[in-house]
């Protein structure tokens, strides 16, 4: 037998196998980070599209319970900052009205909070309407000062003017 190919038909060593499974390693981890963070993003982001789309259901309803002579809507008492009895909804997670006192039931989901504030117009008389949609967790600070939108959160704000005659 010839011993130079000998030499080459005894296959990979132990140190190519632990290099091989070492990089096989780093791919498998790699891959499942990566599936990891899609998944939370993608969850961050099913939750801002559902608040969205809370957020301009409200917007809609608050509209089209206007008169077509005025603004018909009541001015909101408090702001956005905190849940107002007649300005509050609390929603399950499919957007269902599970309750509208200032405290949220156990189950809900999202807080639908909106305000409804007169504005000085010269065309007539205007309101704004802000609707801010949130899941219910503790905020921090983003309750404190100016309503801040959280990821996963959605704020609409529309202007209903009233109609010249």
């Amino acid at each position: 037998m010839d011993k130079g190919r000998l030499a080459t038909d005894r296959g990979s060593t132990l140190v190519e196998a632990l290099i091989a499974t070492l990089i096989l390693t780093t791919g498998l981890l790699t891959m499942a980070e990566l599936v990891r963070v899609a998944t939370a993003t993608n969850l961050v982001a099913r939750n801002g599209t559902l608040a969205g789309i809370l957020a301009e259901q409200k917007i809609e309803q608050l509209l089209s319970e206007s008169p077509s002579g005025g603004t018909g809507l009541q001015s909101s008492p408090g702001s956005l900052r905190q849940n107002t009895a007649g300005f509050v909804d609390h929603l399950d997670g499919g957007g269902r009205i599970v309750g509208r006192d200032v405290q949220p039931p156990p189950f809900a989901v999202y807080t639908r909070r909106w305000s409804i504030e007169p504005t000085p117009t010269t065309t007539g008389p205007a309101v704004l309407i802000q609707v801010l949609v949130t899941s219910i967790r503790n905020r921090g600070r983003a309750d404190q000062g100016a309503v801040t939108r959280l990821p996963g959160e959605a704020r609409l704000v529309t202007l209903k003017v009233r109609k010249p005659r």
